[in-house]
């Protein structure tokens, strides 16, 4: 995939994976109540974060368009990796306006 970035965010994980995130890293990500995508985290800065660590730095997620209009600046999406939570990603930016919601909660 070579696509510009969705969204920006502060990225902090909560212990749960042995190992540290690489930048690349591909989990799922729960964008609504009920739809898990996946997304490549960039970190800026870093080439890695520790399994307890925090970053900022961009998600490009997979196929938007089936969930539009779903995010909004400080909305929390958390990281999955199958049903396992092991961080979440607050919203600071959002570059792409098709996710961005009209109603913020």
């Amino acid at each position: 995939m070579n696509r510009s970035p969705d969204v920006e965010v502060i990225f902090e994980f909560n212990g749960t994976r042995k190992n540290p995130a690489n930048d690349g890293y591909r989990p799922a990500h729960l964008v609504t109540e009920h739809y898990l995508t996946t997304g490549i985290h960039h970190y800026d800065g870093v080439a890695s974060v520790p399994p307890n660590g925090t970053a900022t730095g961009t998600i490009t997620f997979l196929t938007p368009e089936a969930y539009p209009h779903c995010l909004w600046i400080g909305k929390r999406i958390s990281i999955q990796e199958g049903a396992r939570i092991v961080g979440c990603a607050t919203i600071t930016n959002i570059y792409n306006p098709l996710l961005r919601s009209e109603n913020q909660a």
